[in-house]
């Protein structure tokens, strides 16, 4: 036995790397490949929603609603395809700058007999 030990010293040296250590760090490799794999599972639905919810409100931001017809239009066009109402004054107007009491309508209760 002690004869097999000296002459097979780099063959015992060899298969105890393999068997000691690779299996520890295949085995730390393989957590932490799936851990990413995971990782990149649950990041890349995230991302591709945040991605959606600013181009929703980037293209939301860019409708205009006609005041003579209610008609919904894109900001590119200038006039209402439908009745031919200007557009224009619409797109300058901030709708956040008016005070809501300019807005809304006052409505009289009357007394049915």
């Amino acid at each position: 036995m002690n004869y097999f030990l000296k002459a097979n010293k780099n063959l015992l040296t060899y298969s105890l790397i393999i068997i000691i250590f690779i299996p520890i760090f295949g085995i730390n490799f393989f957590i932490s490949f799936l851990g990413n794999i995971l990782l990149l599972l649950f990041l890349v639905p995230l991302l591709l929603l945040v991605l959606i919810f600013i181009g929703f409100n980037s293209y939301k931001s860019k409708i205009n609603t006609c005041s003579s017809c209610g008609a919904i239009s894109l900001e590119f066009s200038e006039t209402c395809m439908r009745c031919g109402a200007d557009l224009r004054n619409i797109n300058q107007s901030n709708k956040l700058d008016t005070k809501p009491s300019e807005s809304t309508i006052e409505v009289e209760a009357e007394e049915i007999k």
